[in-house]
């Protein structure tokens, strides 16, 4: 796949971008808590990027598939430079202000919101039908590289700088992966006498949607487990490093190790090809809960970390298994926007889950917030199995050798 000039641009600007996503949440957390010290400012921070991103999801659906998945990815990167170099300037400079921090998060929240489904939707532009699979395997072997990267590059910075340094390089990333897309070349798009109508676009993408009660179901436990599982880990999971581990040091190794977890899914979706993906992938992932549970204990930072590789394991093979069968089910042309339906609904609850982590681990315990949700999280995940069309649908065999050009899009996508 790498030796495809297209592909490889598009794989090397999201790996750089990536590393940089992996070193943020880390660096905005420690700098929220070098700031106020408070869980719920944390949490207030992280709920201002993940409202905007969900708020804007299907506008940027919509974008992809009208405008095209490369323009709104370009768009999106000298979006996410400006905020976050705006942000690292301030931390930098000293004057940094919690409003100023959820604001410019928000900024690069929305710039997300775009990039998202249009990087999902550029894929089977680019990419013969029968290697999807492998490039999805690859570009998430990218995401999670990032994860490991990323942890790992803003532990150095923050322990020879600061926060403001980390979110420096991390502005820089999105520069570079703009340049990347800048030399990506996708199939030319018919143009239409008619441009299709805003709303009726998304109704056209709804009812793409909401036809498959396969990704209906996934997207709705989606939902909830999201809900409790970035907020109890990217919140409760620096605020335990801080009382009981090693500071961010701890943090830094666990979240690295959540990012090697996801590198090994994907490299096994490589090999891994089973006639029932979303039975398989679906069953896998109700590890997911995994290190919300040793949080809780709380075990020893490495513990932690271990359970944290295993259920990055689980989610990084079932993602490339969802995407495959996402992007071999749905019509290329409507992707995007189809894509943008799942990014908001498995986010869509995510805001709340950030806004209220802090208050009610404040009230019931740090522990027993943990435990309560690595139990929500588990009979979540359950209940998507006993869905049949999970259960049911069957891998596709595709021999196409070339990509098919694509008609001018009118459908929503997620």
């Amino acid at each position: 796949m790498l030796r495809e000039a297209n592909y490889r641009r598009l794989f090397l600007g999201r790996t750089t971008s990536l590393i940089g996503d992996g070193m943020a949440p880390i660096a905005i957390a420690f700098a929220v808590l070098d700031l106020t010290g408070s869980a719920t400012d944390l949490g207030i921070v992280l709920a201002a990027h993940s409202v905007v991103l969900i708020a804007l999801l299907l506008v940027g659906g919509v974008v992809g598939d009208r405008v095209s998945p490369r323009i709104s990815m370009l768009g999106a990167d000298f979006a996410r430079t400006f905020s976050m170099g705006a942000i690292a300037v301030l931390l930098l400079t000293g004057t940094a202000e919690i409003w100023q921090l959820a604001l410019l998060y928000a900024v690069d929240g929305a710039a997300t919101a775009f990039f998202n489904p249009a990087s999902t939707a550029i894929v089977p532009q680019i990419v013969p039908g029968r290697r999807l699979q492998e490039a999805n395997a690859l570009l998430n072997i990218s995401r999670h590289g990032g994860k490991v990267a990323g942890p790992a590059l803003v532990g150095v910075l923050l322990a020879l700088g600061s926060p403001g340094s980390a979110i420096a390089v991390d502005a820089a990333t999105f520069a570079v992966s703009a340049i990347c897309l800048l030399g990506v070349r996708a199939p030319t798009l018919r143009e239409s006498d008619v441009e299709p109508a805003f709303l009726s676009e998304l109704r056209h993408g709804w009812r793409e949607f909401i036809s498959r009660s396969w990704m209906v179901a996934i997207v709705i436990s989606a939902a909830v487990s999201n809900a409790i599982f970035f907020p109890v880990f990217m919140v409760l999971g620096p605020v335990v490093s801080n009382e009981s581990l090693n500071g961010s040091s701890s943090w830094a190794l666990i979240a690295a190790l959540w990012g090697a977890g996801g590198l090994i899914g994907a490299v096994l979706a490589l090999e891994v090809r089973p006639r029932r993906p979303l039975l398989f992938g679906e069953g896998l992932i109700m590890l997911i809960a995994l290190p919300a549970m040793l949080l809780a204990i709380p075990a020893s930072a490495l513990v932690i970390g271990i359970g944290a590789l295993v259920s990055g394991a689980t989610v990084g093979l079932g993602e490339v298994l969802y995407d495959t069968v996402s992007a071999q089910e749905v019509p290329a042309e409507s992707l995007s926007r189809v894509v943008a339906y799942d990014w908001f609904g498995a986010l869509a609850l995510e805001p709340l889950g950030l806004a209220l982590i802090g208050p009610l681990a404040a009230g019931l315990g740090v522990s027993t917030t943990l435990w309560l949700g690595a139990a929500v999280i588990t009979v979540c995940q359950a209940g998507v199995l006993l869905v049949p069309s999970v259960r049911r649908l069957e891998a596709k065999v595709t021999t196409d050798l070339t990509p098919t050009p694509l008609p001018r899009p009118i459908e929503p996508g997620d």
